[in-house]
């Protein structure tokens, strides 16, 4: 009865409790487990801490264990009773906590938000790390972001990332020509088998200044043709 597993996924063990008894019995089960883990017993998908077994009957018990992320990778005893009013049933579990997967994205500074020009590039620095203590493999960086826009990733993935090691991403971010100035939110997403983290990147849009000046000459002339057309009919 011995599982092993890193400190964020469940211990899960399957088990048999048989009644002998020529009466039906009540049991309650109890686990002495360190400081900090915890435990559910489930019969047939339900959480239970006590059961009843009818005589000559056998229950299927799912144990499953949790232990806090801090915990130091090691070989620990689980014992586990099923208490009556006739006897104890014991049995001897084992959970080896092998460490713990934990992966953030964030950006060099720990700055969270940037200007960009409405139909211009932006690159953009991110840093992976591997905050675990077991390598992480296989990570996949992904984004969402409002309609129209574009990203890619140099590299778009990861190959291998050991415990205390971070990598670097450049982010190149496009953004429409006619986008409307003001505030977006971008969301950046690092992926693999055993974690995710997110970055949340608000992004504030600005008009060009040749736009703005584009503007002006149109109002400008659109009132010099008024200007003219009044003065040349304005008597008639």
């Amino acid at each position: 009865m011995n599982v092993e597993a890193p400190t964020n996924e469940t211990f899960r063990y399957n088990s048999l409790l048989t009644n002998g008894k020529s009466e039906t019995v009540d049991y309650k089960l109890s686990t002495k487990l360190p400081a900090g883990w915890q435990v559910t017993y489930r019969v047939e998908g339900i959480s239970v801490t006590s059961l009843q077994v009818e005589s000559g009957s056998t229950k299927d018990i799912s144990i499953e264990i949790t232990c806090p992320i801090t915990t130091k990778p090691d070989t620990y005893k689980i014992p586990v009773q099923a208490i009556s009013s006739f006897d104890t049933l014991k049995l001897d579990l084992e959970a080896v906590v092998r460490g713990s997967y934990a992966v953030e994205l964030t950006t060099p500074t720990g700055r969270l938000s940037d200007e960009i020009v409405a139909g211009n590039s932006k690159e953009i620095l991110l840093v992976v790390k591997n905050t675990g203590t077991l390598p992480l493999n296989a990570l996949e960086l992904s984004s969402q972001l409002p309609s129209k826009w574009e990203t890619s990733f140099s590299p778009s993935n990861i190959e291998q990332l050991q415990p205390g090691q971070s990598a670097d991403i450049k982010v190149t971010l496009k953004v429409p020509e006619k986008t409307i100035a003001g505030d977006y939110v971008t969301k950046m997403t690092v992926r693999s088998n055993n974690g995710t983290s997110e970055a949340t990147i608000r992004m504030m849009v600005k008009t060009s200044i040749l736009s703005g000046w584009v503007g002006i000459v149109i109002i400008a002339a659109a009132a010099g043709l008024i200007y003219y057309l009044i003065r040349k009919y304005g008597r008639r």
